[in-house]
């Protein structure tokens, strides 16, 4: 039985065979993986916000934005010898309905686009997503075989 690493809210960590990473919670927020199929070396991040810009002054933490947490888990990875990285998402959904509010409130699909625009950044492709609805989300990424099991409460498990 592999050890699974839990991340929690704005939480950021990698893993390497036969290690698994697991975050719970996904609502607004979006988990991201990514991985090196070769090395077998994978990391998570789970994004609450999609720009740091308005983080408040004090304690900065780099997980809890997509512009920062992405480009951390990034250097996390090519620091521990990830060289060719693929991402994975899920989450990112509309948890509740607005009658105002506008762009503000449209928390979880701001933070995909965001993440999206990172990975772009950095020039590394989306493999493949389970995100948007109005449903939270429980995923495991198992950097042995690529997979990525995103669990939801009226759906089961979606391998992705």
């Amino acid at each position: 039985m592999s050890e699974v690493k839990k991340i929690g809210i704005a939480g950021i960590g990698t893993v390497r065979v036969p290690q698994k990473i697991r975050t719970a919670g996904l609502g607004s927020c979006v988990g991201v993986v990514l991985f090196d199929e070769t090395r077998k070396i994978g990391g998570m991040v789970h994004i609450m916000l999609p720009d740091s810009s308005i983080a408040k002054n004090g304690e900065f933490n780099e997980g809890k934005f997509a512009d920062t947490g992405v480009r951390l888990l990034y250097k996390m990875l090519v620091s521990e010898g990830a060289r060719s990285l693929k991402a994975k998402l899920a989450g990112g959904a509309q948890m509740f309905q607005f009658s105002g509010g506008g762009d503000f409130m449209r928390i979880g699909p701001r933070n995909v686009e965001a993440v999206k625009l990172e990975l772009k950044t950095l020039k590394i492709n989306v493999q493949s997503e389970d995100t948007g609805g109005s449903y939270g989300r429980t995923i495991e990424f198992n950097p042995e075989n690529g997979e990525l099991h995103v669990k939801t409460a009226s759906s089961g498990i979606n391998i992705i």
